[in-house]
């Protein structure tokens, strides 16, 4: 099977689908790579890695059976592939039916790879989880950079450095790293979530989860947090406040798959925090879970420092790319059979959950329900 993998063109994206490591086991399985001129100089992997891989370096890919991507194809791209092209990439399928309707019209069966369903036998697929960790990791990062304070504790000559308190909103994949890596750092770390669930988690790490008095679970299916009501909304905030008040770094990271990022933080409650503090909102790119948040940029407010990156994992190309391309190689696993032929069984949960468009047809609301 010829398998494309395309220079990414999307504005800041650094990443690339498919690294050496994996180019190497799908070309020893019988299997044609092709790679586009400078697909993966950004993330550290130059052409000659991929031609010692096995991979056949190419001016366009777009003619393979298979087209894997990180992010979506635009309309000239989806012009470019052949009718009956396999294509996998990140589509962000539930808030963009116009292009699964266009990958339809273009008899493109396409998966999306934010559909992976959250069973144990997808976990090896999940990019959402793969891709979260790197930016609950950065987010530290990025917040310890901005601070004018030390983290840890420090015994000095001069006396005693109190260590930074550090509050992470919302305990998924990205806020459980954001913890670890903020413990690591020496930080007095909290911790709050919908989920009570997330408390055993939290509190593995080292962190201390904030209990709301009174507060209902709001776990939905997959293990992600269920719409709030406006009323509990307004219970969270109230709760928050004061702990926003005390706190020198403020990493959100709440997400609604398919929806707009919940308002964790009102205008109100960012201005309690003390000037000099920080806050690092990884839901920019879906609205914000901070009401001051401007995607894409870091704004000072009343003495706060507030970022609103986009992207975060293609800060890290090199390992983002590799957590990627692993969890496409499992996926590939799941899609081409011993032979070498592709097996797109739409019985099977995973598949029917990613494709969302097939033979002509927009399954985008099938792969919502499946997802």
């Amino acid at each position: 099977m010829k398998i494309g993998v395309p220079r990414e063109t999307a504005p800041n994206e650094r990443r690339v689908a498919l690294v050496p490591e994996t180019v190497d086991r799908l070309v020893k399985k019988g299997h044609a790579i092709l790679v586009e001129f400078g697909a993966g100089v950004e993330a550290g992997f130059t052409d000659d890695a991929f031609s010692a891989a096995g991979a056949q370096l190419t001016d366009s890919p777009s003619n393979a059976d298979l087209v894997i991507r990180v992010h979506a194809p635009d309309e000239e791209q989806i012009k470019s592939l052949k009718a009956g092209t396999v294509a996998v990439s990140v589509l962000n399928a539930r808030t963009s039916p116009d292009l699964v309707q266009s990958l339809a019209d273009a008899n493109v069966t396409a998966l999306a790879m934010e559909l992976v369903p959250r069973i144990a036998r997808a976990q090896r697929m999940d990019v959402l989880s793969s891709q979260a960790s790197l930016a609950g990791y950065k987010a530290v990062l990025i917040a310890a950079n901005s601070l004018g304070k030390y983290l840890p504790m420090l015994m000095t000559a001069a006396g005693t450095i109190p260590p930074s308190r550090v509050l992470v909103l919302g305990a998924g994949v990205a806020g459980l790293q954001a913890i670890a890596t903020a413990k690591r750092l020496g930080a007095v770390v909290e911790a709050f979530d919908v989920r009570t669930a997330a408390a055993e988690q939290v509190e593995s790490l080292g962190g201390r989860f904030l209990r709301m008095p009174e507060s209902k679970d709001a776990e939905a299916a997959g293990g992600y947090a269920r719409a709030q009501t406006d009323e509990e909304q307004e219970r969270q905030r109230a709760f928050l406040k004061s702990h926003l008040a005390e706190a020198d770094i403020v990493i959100t990271t709440a997400a609604i798959p398919g929806r707009r990022a919940p308002l964790l933080v009102t205008k109100d409650m960012a201005e309690a925090m003390r000037p000099g503090s920080v806050v690092v909102d990884l839901a920019a790119e879906t609205g914000g879970n901070v009401e001051l948040t401007v995607a894409g940029e870091t704004i000072i407010h009343n003495g706060i420092v507030l970022h609103g990156p986009i992207n975060v994992p293609s800060m890290m190309p090199l390992h983002a790319s590799l957590m990627y391309s692993r969890n496409i190689a499992a996926l590939l696993d799941l899609l081409i059979d011993k032979e070498g032929n592709l097996n797109l069984n739409l019985g099977d949960e995973v598949i029917n959950a990613m494709c969302v468009a097939h033979a002509g047809e927009a399954r985008h609301e099938l792969g919502r329900k499946a997802g």
